[in-house]
């Protein structure tokens, strides 16, 4: 089978593309035939050896976390899917951006998203469900997003409005539109946060949601009561322990998947795309992740 690869931990410049062996899926797994894969900063970060501390991964390794694609083989004791069905799912911390991928959680792609609004969900849709979960239930609260346009940003803005919050959002000026389409206040980030935030919600932010690694952890604390179980993380791991924040981590956790799917087939949620890439450009797509900044998701089309 094709897939991007890389031999060593360094730059974009140590992906390539080749054969490689076909995996296949073991009693509990399913395995897919890509149609395209999401692109997602967790993958550089493991790429570039920066994480392997926490993320060791043998070499040479497939980047990516998850995928969209037509199920064309399935394990022993795996019931409720067949061979040929669509689905959207996550592998491990690797082994995605390949035409032949193992899932060990999945859930049925909803009929109205495209592969690569499907390849974009599973990630960001558990990471944001992981993090307002630890917050309890949002019906009637004021959630702040901070980074609300990102890939985690925008669904967690999506889900809290369709169990029934009020989101503001953070970003900057350029995607104020964008979060306004989603259903959020939007606003910018950075100094003089809790004025603008009391102009927006003068009953005040009940909880919120940090998906953007700006530093902003203590003062997203403050904004919210003083009360750091009022907030979670997604991306500050060293602050968030110090604090006493939640920290949370996305899970392959297929019931998760289809709360999401089911959202989705709600048009209660719908992943939105920056940019697809070819296989071939698979380099481009990181530099592009790597930058930051992004809308949604990137994803790579196979």
């Amino acid at each position: 089978m094709r897939a991007a690869r890389y031999h060593e931990y360094g730059t974009t410049q140590t992906l390539v593309v080749e054969d490689a062996p076909e995996p296949h899926p073991g009693p509990d797994e399913i395995r897919v035939r890509v149609a395209a894969a999401g692109v997602n900063p967790v993958d550089w970060k493991v790429r570039s050896g920066g994480v392997r501390h926490m993320l060791p991964v043998d070499l040479p390794a497939i980047p990516g976390r998850e995928v969209a694609g037509v199920v064309d083989e399935i394990g022993a004791d795996v019931r409720g899917v067949g061979v040929g069905d669509r689905v959207l799912g996550l592998t491990g911390v690797t082994g995605a951006t390949a035409e032949l991928v193992v899932l060990s959680a999945w859930a049925p792609v909803p009929d109205a998203w495209t592969d690569e609004q499907a390849a974009g969900a599973p990630l960001a849709s558990v990471t944001a469900m992981s993090a307002l979960e630890a917050l309890g239930p949002v019906e009637g609260r004021t959630l702040l997003v901070e980074g609300a346009a990102g890939g985690v940003g925008s669904a967690a803005v999506e889900i809290a409005l369709a169990h029934g919050a009020t989101v503001i959002g953070t970003a900057s000026e350029h995607n104020h539109d964008f979060l306004r389409s989603l259903g959020a206040a939007p606003t910018t980030y950075g100094a003089g946060l809790a004025e603008r935030l009391t102009a927006l919600a003068p009953q005040g932010v009940d909880v919120a949601v940090d998906t953007a690694a700006s530093g902003s952890l203590a003062e997203l604390v403050a904004i919210t009561g003083g009360d750091p179980t009022r907030v979670a993380t997604v991306t500050d791991h060293t602050r968030g322990p110090r604090l006493g924040t939640h920290v949370a981590n996305a899970r392959n956790d297929s019931g998760l998947l289809r709360a999401a799917a089911q959202l989705g087939e709600q048009g209660r949620y719908t992943p939105r795309i920056e940019r697809a890439y070819s296989l071939e450009e698979i380099a481009q797509a990181h530099a592009d992740s790597e930058r930051g900044h992004v809308r949604g998701k990137i994803v790579v089309r196979l």
